[in-house]
């Protein structure tokens, strides 16, 4: 009952969150298109990234991105052993709305080709995370520190089953 509710509520911050950035169609010109593009959080830094694809039908059709309920099947059957790799690193969205931003676990480093980070990979499982007392929230801008709020016992963390094509746009701001 709780899953559900959270999968509710992450489906609904979405929602909401999409309408604020304004999305649109993608533009076509030539050989070029343009997308939204979205901001984010990793190790305190911000990022950029762009969604092309979502495994759950409303997210998809708030993020204007393609539908591609075939992504769950990355998700491993759990519990999965520490050991086993896989394809997917965690996304943290906050459906209560405490924070815009999702945070992500990893990026690559340094952005673009030339990076040798073997952490990081564009499919993400979509993690929620819930205050337990929404005054005491304040903006978590790593994976870090959202495992130290969940052992002050000041959140809770929810694995869903939606998994989510975001990759992380290889330019730095203002660049």
């Amino acid at each position: 009952m709780l899953r559900r509710c959270l999968l509710g509520l992450a489906i609904a911050f979405f929602l909401s969150a999409c309408s604020s950035y304004s999305i649109q169609n993608p533009q076509v010109k030539g050989d070029t298109v343009s997308l939204p593009l979205l901001h984010g959080w990793h190790d305190d830094q911000e990022v950029l990234y762009i969604t092309t694809d979502v495994s759950d039908q409303a997210v998809a059709r708030a993020k204007q991105a393609n539908y591609a309920p075939r992504l769950r099947d990355a998700v491993p059957n759990y519990p999965k052993p520490p050991q086993v790799k896989t394809v997917l690193e965690r996304v943290y969205a906050f459906p209560n709305k405490e924070q815009a931003w999702s945070v992500f676990a990893s990026v690559p480093q340094p952005l673009g080709h030339l990076s040798k980070d073997t952490h990081y990979s564009p499919l993400w499982l979509m993690y929620v995370v819930v205050w337990k007392d929404p005054i005491q929230a304040q903006e978590l801008t790593s994976e870090e520190a959202i495992f130290v709020a969940e052992d002050q016992g000041l959140v809770t963390i929810e694995r869903t089953d939606i998994v989510l094509n975001c990759p992380v746009i290889p330019f730095a701001l203002g660049a």
